[in-house]
């Protein structure tokens, strides 16, 4: 009895980082949730396979399905290739600890101002606010709007204290452009395959 309660909640943990965290792949969800070895998760996530769709893009991506949502809630997902934004936006989730504080597709805005939509946001322990930022398919012009309107909202003082600006991008070439548009700014740029 007790073996089939703790395989209930396992899948139900499972599907609720599904829900909160849209797109994720076996080796994320390894590493989530204490999978073990890649056959032990393979296993796992073959039980699932009623609640969960699969794709290949290099290794299985899991999503929610229908049946999945009804149980634990969440937006439709689909196969396509936005996930690779969603998988390097976990990368980070996973990378800094699995935040309490972590929200996906934030807004942040002053009334008639300026907005701009984080792609996350979280809270390291020491308070500092930490805004994510995924470069996957984005122009270097569109990452520059991007950062005059956070410079907008660091101006008129929306921040209690100097964010930490936290960026996932594709290559080299590209971390080296962020950091020039990000000069002055407290940020930090990896590469996807630092985390790979």
């Amino acid at each position: 009895m007790r073996k089939a309660i703790l395989k209930t909640e396992r899948n139900t943990n499972i599907l609720l980082s599904l829900k909160k965290l849209d797109y994720l792949t076996r080796s994320q969800l390894q590493v989530l949730h204490n999978l073990g070895g890649e056959r032990n998760a393979q296993k796992v996530l073959k039980e699932l396979s009623p609640y969960v769709e699969c794709f290949r893009d290099g290794e299985n991506v899991y999503y929610l399905n229908a049946a999945g949502r009804s149980i634990v809630g969440g937006k439709p997902r689909a196969k396509t290739l936005q996930a690779r934004h969603f998988i390097m936006r976990n990368s980070l989730y996973i990378a800094f600890g699995q935040p309490e504080t972590w929200k996906s597709e934030t807004r942040l805005k002053v009334n008639k101002q300026v907005s701009v939509v984080a792609d996350a946001i979280f809270y390291d322990e020491e308070g500092t606010l930490n805004i994510v930022e995924v470069d996957h398919t984005q122009t270097m012009a569109k990452n520059a709007k991007k950062l005059e309107k956070y410079t907008k909202l660091l101006e008129l003082g929306v921040f209690k204290s100097s964010p930490r600006f936290i960026w996932i991008t594709m290559t080299e070439y590209r971390r080296k452009k962020i950091k020039e548009l990000s000069a002055g700014m407290h940020s930090h740029v990896f590469t996807a395959a630092e985390f790979n």
